[in-house]
């Protein structure tokens, strides 16, 4: 063996303990650092011959760029729309790569129980029927992917076809439909072949919403004369999150053939809060369905669910053929149910965290973060600096500043304020407006945090 190798072997428990060390001082600080830093480019090490050994590695990179990591996954990181870490995830998590399995398979241990149980957990947690399967994948892309793929897959069905097996060229064209589809869906669609040209994309209801006109839906409908298509749904639109009326698109399946797929990503975590559970009404009778696990449920990156109700078709898309990996049997592995052949176990510290807090955990969660949002939103409107772009529907705040605005003048402000280091959030356009956006998803952030925020947002002016 290696002699650092077999150094470290002998000296891990130390090692932990200076890691456990590590991480207590980074966490204790977390509401006091930056959430974001500036990109510095570095000149890269070179690598040793003889190897540092992990402890004066883990020191050479505290040297190196501890002091440089942001506070990302802390109260006030408002871009994006990011969670934390709650302590039961982090537990779970640790223990992930402690006991590093490939959960490729499903009968030579006990994760599978673990991640089956964990989507069953969420199942309960967003109020779906028991006819639901979920799997874990990377992030809300791949599920939409996922979700996409066996979409792609049923309507060639319809063809008497098999697009996993025969391709594209097999079958007509797709059409797709939607309102304001997430640039993750369109990314889905290049991945695969059907084109982000071949999205449709039907106006939204009048007004200052962003939810798809169901009028316009099934005039859309209408014109693909009885062909199969795939309809996305938005169940939270990144600016101002907005619903789709999911229980009329649902109504519209009685006149039309198509797979209604619905991008919940983190507004699938309305259904924790009776206050907002009603903008999912109808998400019950979606044909897939995207979350983020890495959003609202505040576990690390990467983690989110795709749950789908026709679990043959995402076999027949993602089987995959081997000898070495024997017949299809129940429990069915995942290598057979998601993009990835090799994935960690990432349900662990989603079970963690569910077991740890339960619904009425995210319930607050859910419902803190919202009052947040409401409270920035309020004192924007009231204010001569800034302005509102769109109602504060649930836990984004869309606004701009005040006065002759550009995206130039946004860019300035927005590397001002990450600069000033207490606060982070992202540029957006809004019907055509530069604007910005802070997103509360974070476990931690409190009425204190929103105080902070707007102190440096004026003195960033």
């Amino acid at each position: 063996m290696h002699k650092q190798l077999e150094y470290d072997l002998a000296n891990l428990p130390a090692l932990l303990e200076k890691t456990r060390q590590t991480s207590e001082t980074y966490l204790k600080e977390i509401s006091r650092r930056a959430p974001a830093t500036r990109y510095v480019p570095r000149k890269f090490l070179e690598l040793s011959p003889q190897g540092l050994g992990a402890g004066r590695t883990l020191e050479a990179f505290l040297e190196r760029y501890g002091d440089h990591m942001p506070a990302s996954n802390g109260p006030r990181f408002w871009g994006l729309v990011t969670g934390g870490t709650t302590p039961a995830a982090l537990i779970g998590d640790w223990l992930t790569s402690v006991y590093d399995l490939n959960l490729s398979h499903a009968a030579n241990s006990a994760a599978p129980d673990i991640e089956l149980e964990a989507i069953t957990l969420l199942r309960e947690l967003f109020g779906l029927p028991g006819d639901y399967s979920g799997t874990f994948v990377s992030g809300a892309t791949m599920s939409n992917f996922a979700g996409i793929a066996i979409a792609r897959e049923w309507i060639g069905q319809h063809y008497g076809k098999s697009v996993a097996v025969e391709g594209l060229h097999a079958i007509p064209p797709v059409k797709l439909i939607s309102g304001e589809a997430h640039s993750s869906s369109y990314k889905a669609l290049a991945m695969l072949g059907l084109g982000k040209g071949n999205l449709k994309t039907v106006p939204t209801v009048p007004g200052n919403r962003e939810a798809v006109n169901v009028s316009e839906l099934k005039k859309a409908l209408e014109e693909s004369n009885g062909a199969p298509c795939i309809v996305i749904a938005n169940a939270g639109t990144v600016n101002s999150v907005d619903f789709d009326d999911i229980q009329s698109i649902v109504a519209l399946k009685s006149e039309f053939n198509f797979w209604l797929h619905v991008d919940a990503a983190f507004g699938g975590f309305a259904a924790c809060s009776p206050k907002f559970r009603h903008l999912l009404d109808g998400i019950e009778y979606a044909d897939s369905i995207t979350i983020d696990a890495h959003k609202w449920l505040n576990v690390p990156y990467d983690s989110a669910m795709l749950f789908t109700r026709h679990r043959d078709l995402q076999i027949a898309v993602f089987q995959n053929s081997g000898a070495y990996l024997g017949a299809i049997a129940e429990p069915v592995d995942f290598i057979h149910l998601a993009p990835e052949n090799s994935r960690r176990l990432r349900a662990l510290p989603a079970w963690f965290s569910l077991l740890a807090y339960g619904a009425e955990g995210y319930r607050d969660i859910v419902e803190r973060n919202g009052e947040m949002a409401e409270k920035l939103g309020a004192k924007i409107s009231t204010s001569a600096e800034f302005c509102l772009l769109a109602p504060v529907r649930m836990n984004v705040v869309c606004f701009t500043l005040n006065g002759s605005v550009d995206a130039e003048r946004v860019k300035t402000f927005l590397q001002k304020l990450r600069d000033d280091g207490r606060v982070f959030m992202t540029p957006t356009t809004y019907k055509g407006t530069p604007g910005i956006r802070a997103a509360f998803s974070n476990w931690r952030t409190e009425e204190k945090d929103v105080e902070i925020a707007w102190q440096a947002l004026m003195a960033c002016l």
